[in-house]
């Protein structure tokens, strides 16, 4: 029976320190699982925390080229009004000037037309006079009217071009603006798929790390039972080993003696 249960405690023993080295690997394996799932959730909270900050910054920016495009649709309203003013105006100043003008020459080839005709059917004078002089003021005044003219048309030629090209720098400014609103609407809708997946990857680590938690105290929980189970054995093996091997040597010691006195009373 000694010897049973020397032998017994030899194998308790063995199974306490398997059981308890392998209890503390588990408890290290889920302790570094921990510790990632934790440092998992972290950068994913942060991740989704900076792609909140983009997409909120993607927002102002869409704002402001929404608010950029419709006062540059008001200038170029504006501007277009001026331009319509401005040719309106020298359209209408040409066509009075151009009335004038015409009214001027008629009137300067008429008074040149009777003056000929007057010297061509005249008598001969007592005295002779120089010949007529057309008026020298006519030209000037009717050059100086058609130099106002030209610099009108020329006005309105330069209004024209000056025209053209604030509409096709609204224009370009206008699809510019449209495109970048339209990629950053693209990005906004990325980022917030993005944003669904760590959160469901966030999820299930903290699920995971749940489930590693309950793991963890269930553990030790074992392995105080382990220790109050084993603890007492292997602290005081060798001292059992050895009082329980004395014990059986003085038995067999014991039986020997007692075998012998048997034999000498024979």
């Amino acid at each position: 029976e000694l010897k049973q249960q020397q032998a017994d405690e030899v194998k308790f023993k063995a199974d306490c320190t398997e059981n308890l080295q392998t209890n503390e690997k588990t408890i290290y394996e889920k302790t570094e699982l921990k510790k990632d799932l934790e440092a998992n959730m972290d950068d994913l909270a942060s991740l989704m925390s900076n792609l909140e900050k983009e997409i909120k910054s993607h927002k102002d920016e869409i704002a402001t080229n929404e608010v950029e495009i419709k006062k540059a649709g008001q200038q170029r309203e504006a501007e277009n009004a001026d331009f319509q003013q401005v040719v309106s105006d020298q359209r209408a100043t040409q066509t009075i000037l151009q009335k004038a003008l015409g009214k001027l020459k008629d009137f300067y080839e008429m008074k040149i037309g009777d003056k000929s005709t007057l010297i061509e059917t005249a008598q001969e004078p007592p005295v002779k006079f120089n010949a007529y002089k057309t008026n020298a003021g006519s030209n000037s005044v009717i050059g100086l009217i058609e130099q106002i003219i030209g610099d009108s048309e020329k006005l309105v030629q330069e209004a024209n071009t000056a025209e053209f090209q604030a509409q096709a720098d609204y224009e370009k400014f206008v699809k510019d603006s449209n495109a970048l609103i339209s990629d950053l609407n693209e990005q906004i809708v990325s980022k917030a798929k993005a944003i669904a997946e760590a959160n469901g990857d966030k999820a299930q680590a903290s699920s995971d790390l749940e489930s590693t938690e309950g793991e963890l105290e269930s553990l030790a929980a074992y392995e105080a039972d382990l220790h109050g189970q084993c603890d007492f054995v292997l602290k005081n093996f060798d001292i059992r080993q050895k009082a329980r091997m004395q014990e059986m040597e003085a038995i067999m010691q014991a039986k020997a003696i007692l075998s012998g006195d048997l034999e000498a009373g024979r």
